[in-house]
């Protein structure tokens, strides 16, 4: 039986470490904004590339407080256009909207599963504030035509960096550094993962990592003095410690996925199934491994009962949501084609090449 995912099995890699620093948290008396979290911030940070990286509650709540603090800092105002991969989790949508910001839906290229670069200029109006990157199921998104792009009509680059910890453009900076602001989710599930929620802000703007701050602690920059109507979206010292400790071993755990990745690129043939240019690797760190194929949901059902797990990302497109009623009769038929063909394999840094080889297996005889 190989599941798609196993937390357990991710946590009990680093089990006695994570339950040292559990440990350590409860018994300081000290719960949350303390020690553990300025460490991780610096750590983080750091390890990121970045100046400053301010916690907070989730990864939705980090993007959502990065568009919050461009309008509270006068830089983007309600009804500015942010031009997003129309191929993302929903996420990325919401805080555009949370925001009263309007999404321009470009779609991705096939072959990468990422924003197509050649057809964002197109998409560019005198109400364009700002880019939105997602480095999707962990593969660097970030072209030198988008920097430029963005140099050329004085974009904000935004970069959803939800599920790319650790992930190197080929200059050598990291996702989460590449852009002016980055936003980050320590989803359990994620390669770099809390044992609840989380997330972070990267940046290296000092007044938008204190306007995020401040937006995230009720409003606040000081004690019971509140600058905007905020809310309470703070990363916790048990999740900061955990995290800290699961940062000291991403490069490894990030090697091992594509070792895992190199041997299904290596192996998987069959006529039905596509595998998205995953190359070069140094570019992805696999946070999942997608495929796409013409008789998907026959595959997921023939793999499930072999015992292997699958999860379809994403089956319904955001424009194809009900929470966005009005964007239903668009036409995206790139998106749409790989939310009908997309399944991803199991991947982890747990997973066996042994295991990676029954998946392969099973694949090529279906």
């Amino acid at each position: 039986m190989i599941p798609f995912l196993s937390l357990k099995e991710v946590t009990a890699q680093h089990g006695a470490e994570i339950r040292e620093a559990v440990t350590r948290v409860v018994d300081s008396g000290w719960y949350l904004q303390g020690e553990e979290n300025k460490a991780f911030e610096a750590e983080y940070a750091q390890f990121i590339g970045t100046q400053y990286a301010v916690g907070c509650a989730n990864g939705l709540d980090a993007l959502i407080w990065i568009f919050r603090a461009y309008i509270e800092m006068g830089v983007m105002q309600a009804g500015d256009e942010v031009i997003v991969p129309a191929n993302t989790y929903i996420a990325t949508i919401i805080a555009l909207t949370e925001n009263g910001l309007v999404p321009v839906l470009v779609e991705p290229k096939l072959n990468t599963l990422e924003i197509d670069d050649d057809l964002i200029e197109a998409h560019i109006t005198s109400k364009t504030k700002a880019l939105c990157i997602v480095h999707l199921y962990g593969r660097c998104a970030y072209t030198e035509k988008i920097g430029a792009l963005c140099k050329k009509y004085n974009l904000k680059l935004v970069e959803d960096n939800a599920q790319a910890h650790g992930c190197l453009y080929q200059d050598g900076r990291m996702t989460g550094s590449i852009g002016d602001v980055a936003g980050h989710s320590f989803y359990p599930g994620k390669n770099l993962g809390a044992l609840g929620d989380g997330g972070a802000v990267t940046t290296n703007d000092k007044a938008l990592a204190d306007t995020v701050r401040a937006l995230a602690n009720y409003g606040s920059t000081k004690k019971y003095v509140f600058k905007y109507v905020g809310r309470n979206s703070r990363l916790d010292e048990i999740q900061a410690a955990v995290l800290r400790v699961k940062l000291k071993y991403l490069v490894t755990d990030n090697q091992h996925r594509k070792e895992v990745a190199h041997y299904y690129i290596e192996h998987l043939d069959h006529p039905c199934v596509t595998l998205p240019d995953t190359l070069p690797m140094e570019r992805n760190v696999f946070h999942l491994f997608p495929i796409l194929c013409t008789r998907r949901d026959e595959l997921h059902d023939y793999l499930e009962q072999h015992g292997v797990g699958t999860v379809i990302h994403y089956p319904i497109p955001p424009h194809r949501q009900e929470c966005y009623k009005a964007w239903n009769a668009m036409q995206l038929p790139i998106t749409e084609y790989i939310a009908d063909h997309e399944l991803s394999l199991p991947i982890s840094p747990y997973l066996s090449l042994e295991d990676a080889q029954q998946v392969v297996d099973l694949i090529n005889r279906f």
